[in-house]
């Protein structure tokens, strides 16, 4: 392709829309490294046999475009780009008019959306468990994608009047991350929190001004682990013993960037636990926090002894 004001062209650069987004199910991942992660899971999908109910999963992928100096580079695009059947050479003023990027990067892909049910993830007997509540940065909701992934999250779920997951940015925060973790999207947080509860999974709010420190939690879940009192942690935990065992199946909720969490929100929790911090900045970005959260329960379900659960 070398006309970059085909309506090809226009088709795949609306998809930087949510509303055109919306209606054709369809959203862009831009560079090697999401594209590569995309085709991954595509191909996983066309290998896998037909479901239960006998219906194969629909590809992923829809199509690729791709300047020839890109797959000369990345030689393992190429091949799984072929085997889609959806592989077409771009020139870089094509991929330019397409991508949402200002410096594209050889490739973008057009993929279909992947979120989940609900019933889905409570399907897999989910352990640790990633919800954004109104959070409305891209970057943001990007990047506790990320983190959610590389800690071993079984699901990210996205409340209503949170972010489109699928908005360019959001897609390109996660770094590939939106391809290994299940997502669930609109959800009422209240609905949503009473079906995982009963499910079996605690729920902690992660709120600056909680009573229960992070630091608590975790000496906590160590001093269960070495089979010591927990009163017997070290002196930085500045709170009392909390009944929460950070090493049980968990739910974490994290707040909008302005506002936090709402009253309503912290009320479903059964601990706000605070992230310490020991300089001098105000707060830390939500992305981080959830970061440190995640990590923080990731570790002590893999080292604990599976309190409550």
């Amino acid at each position: 392709m070398t006309n970059p004001r085909a309506d090809r062209v226009r088709d795949v650069a609306k998809l930087a829309q949510r509303s055109a987004r919306q209606r054709r199910g369809l959203f862009l991942a831009e560079g090697p490294q999401a594209v590569r992660e995309a085709l991954r899971l595509d191909a996983r999908r066309r290998e896998a046999p037909a479901a239960e109910s006998g219906v194969e999963q629909r590809p992923l992928v829809a199509e690729v475009y791709a300047s020839a100096a890109c797959l000369e580079r990345y030689p393992e695009l190429d091949d799984l780009a072929t085997a889609t059947g959806a592989l077409r050479l771009a020139t870089d003023e094509v991929l330019a008019a397409m991508a949402d990027t200002v410096n594209p990067q050889g490739i973008v892909a057009v993929c279909r959306y992947l979120d989940v049910s609900l019933d889905d993830v409570l399907a897999r007997s989910p352990r640790l468990v990633a919800v954004l509540c109104r959070v409305q940065d891209p970057g943001n909701a990007g990047t506790i994608l990320r983190a959610a992934d590389a800690a071993g999250a079984d699901a990210v779920v996205l409340t209503e009047g949170s972010v489109d997951v699928y908005n360019p940015k959001a897609v390109r925060s996660t770094a590939g991350s939106l391809f290994h973790v299940p997502v669930v999207t609109g959800t009422d947080a209240g609905g949503l929190v009473a079906r995982l509860r009963d499910a079996g999974l605690g729920v902690l709010a992660a709120d600056g001004y909680g009573a229960v420190d992070l630091d608590t939690l975790q000496d906590e879940s160590a001093g269960r682990r070495l089979g010591t009192e927990a009163n017997a942690a070290p002196q930085a935990s500045r709170n009392a013993p909390s009944s929460y065992a950070l090493e049980a199946p968990t739910v974490w909720l994290f707040g909008n960037e302005a506002q936090g969490l709402s009253d309503e929100e912290l009320a479903l929790a059964d601990a706000r636990v605070a992230v310490p911090v020991y300089g001098e900045a105000e707060s830390l970005n939500v992305g981080t926090a959830a970061t440190v959260c995640l990590y923080a329960s990731a570790r002590a379900q893999r080292l604990g002894v599976g309190a409550n659960g």
